[in-house]
């Protein structure tokens, strides 16, 4: 069996619960519920974790799917250094951002959601992973043959019945049908 790769996981679990606590923060900002300071936190919280979030880590081993757009967002987050290439550091910000959320209905389950990445994310750094950002590559081409080898085999081709009769009048010259055609 292979290694589960936490942070695979922990990622999607922190984008989705960022996105969830960002619908949360605007569902009572909107509401104006009573706390609705919480959810003006929740919609700050939550945007901030969605684009901490976004760009994928590079895999172990095996292929590295980047998100669409992801680029832009790899270089601000690696920008930042140990404080987000570190899971560690991931997991108790997670922690951190996700209390507030728990004083209001509105932004319970992105809190939620949060606390559990933020254990997911526990849980990679105690199995030693990290953030590795996922570098657009340059495609490398082997020169190729300029010359092709001909087709073995010739090409398909009609029986001789099937040939066009090159007639001079156009009754002689008119398609044969070698089948029977009847009228019924």
């Amino acid at each position: 069996m292979g290694k589960i790769e936490w942070a695979m996981w922990a990622n999607e679990q922190a984008l989705a619960s960022g996105l969830i606590l960002l619908t949360g923060g605007i569902v009572g900002v909107a509401g104006q519920f009573r706390g609705w300071q919480f959810a003006a936190y929740a919609v700050a919280a939550g945007a901030f974790v969605c684009l901490l979030e976004y760009p994928r880590s590079k895999r172990s081993k095996g292929t590295s799917m980047a998100r669409t757009g992801q680029y832009c967002f790899t270089v601000c987050v690696k920008a930042f250094g140990p404080l987000t290439r570190n899971y560690y550091v991931r997991a108790f910000l997670h922690a951190a951002i996700c209390v507030p959320g728990g004083f209001m209905l509105a932004t319970v389950l992105g809190c939620v959601c949060l606390g559990i990445a933020s254990l997911i994310y526990l849980a990679a750094a105690i199995h030693g992973e990290h953030w590795e950002p996922i570098l657009p590559r340059k495609e490398v081409r082997k020169p190729v043959d300029s010359v092709k080898n001909p087709p073995q085999n010739p090409p398909p081709r009609p029986p001789p019945e099937m040939h066009r009769k090159r007639v001079d009048d156009l009754e002689g010259a008119a398609y044969d049908n070698p089948m029977t055609v009847t009228d019924e």
